[in-house]
């Protein structure tokens, strides 16, 4: 850049303006074979034509974006085809579609006679797209189940929920395209908005879909009552009178531990304890004979008691 610069320090004023009425000339001169170049005919390109597809949009829902552009191959006067080519002014073939969710392609040998009327006076030599496809589904309404998302921690530690959630509506009235609805496998979850819940549940909350799911799908009903109620398991301790049953007179432990059961209970039903005498059953028929040792069982084992652990589970057994 330097060095063009110093040669043209170098020149006189009157080459500069040589130079100046020389470009000018071919400018002027290579306008004009441009000109010339375009108001001539039988030229041939391809261009993209644009397209839209046209449907009842009260019954049909696109769940894909549309085509809007075809390659087609034309011929024409220059200037004809420079407009197609940037696409001025060009306004887009319409396609009709009466029922586009029985079928999700179109031949373009179906749409070219129309087509070469509507680019006239340019004229139609082929379709380079041979086949336009979209995805349009029927719009219907469906009823969906509504339930609660139960994938998040939402009680609190050793808490546990009394009966079933109650929910109105749980059903609820969606409306779509098919393909999406589908996606819901016939139900939507709600979620609860609070986690470590402690205390009995009693709210209204809205129903929300997933951004994938929200602009095509719309909901009749917008909110759902939540209501239940929760119970907190209260952990326990118990120690266990030992009873042995069938035992050889030649037989006895090596040790007569404490044996503690640990439990958790209904916080509701703790009372109940108070009618049952709890003992840790040694069965001496059920003895493994591989180590000589005996595993306790405990005897009642009422339904209400969860996760129980005894301590120790196993006895050695001595012989005399």
């Amino acid at each position: 850049m330097a060095t063009i610069k110093k040669r043209f320090s170098n020149l006189s004023p009157q080459k500069i303006a040589n130079l100046k009425v020389a470009a000018l000339c071919f400018f002027a001169a290579a306008t004009f074979w441009v000109l010339n170049a375009l108001n001539k005919d039988n030229y041939t390109t391809v261009v993209e034509y644009p397209i839209e597809i046209v449907f009842d949009p009260e019954e049909f829902m696109p769940v894909e974006k549309l085509p809007n552009r075809i390659n087609v191959e034309v011929n024409g006067n220059g200037w004809d085809l420079l407009r197609k080519y940037f696409k001025v002014n060009e306004a887009p073939f319409l396609i009709e579609i009466n029922n586009p969710s029985t079928k999700n392609y179109i031949l373009t040998s179906e749409i070219r006679r129309g087509l070469a009327e509507s680019i006239n006076p340019t004229n139609l030599v082929s379709m380079v797209t041979d086949t336009i496809t979209f995805k349009i589904d029927k719009i219907v309404t469906r009823k969906i189940k509504v339930q609660i998302d139960t994938t998040a921690t939402t009680l609190a530690r050793n808490y546990r929920i009394a009966g079933d959630i109650e929910l109105d509506p749980n059903i609820v009235n969606i409306k779509g395209p098919t393909s999406m609805l589908q996606k819901l496998d016939g139900t939507v979850s709600v979620l609860l908005g609070e986690d470590r819940i402690n205390k009995n549940f009693n709210k209204i909350l809205p129903i929300e879909l997933s951004d994938e799911l929200r602009e095509f799908l719309t909901l009749e009903e917008e909110s759902v009552h939540v209501k239940f109620d929760v119970y907190q398991m209260l952990e326990g301790n118990k120690r266990l009178k030992i009873k042995k049953l069938n035992f050889p007179n030649n037989v006895s432990l090596v040790e007569e531990p404490t044996i503690v059961m640990r439990y958790r209970i209904d916080e509701r039903r703790v009372d109940e304890l108070n009618n049952f005498e709890f003992e840790g059953v040694l069965n001496y028929y059920n003895r493994n004979r591989s180590d000589s040792t005996v595993a306790v069982q405990v005897n009642p084992k009422p339904s209400f008691l969860q996760n129980i652990e005894i301590e120790p589970s196993v006895l050695r057994l001595k012989y005399e």
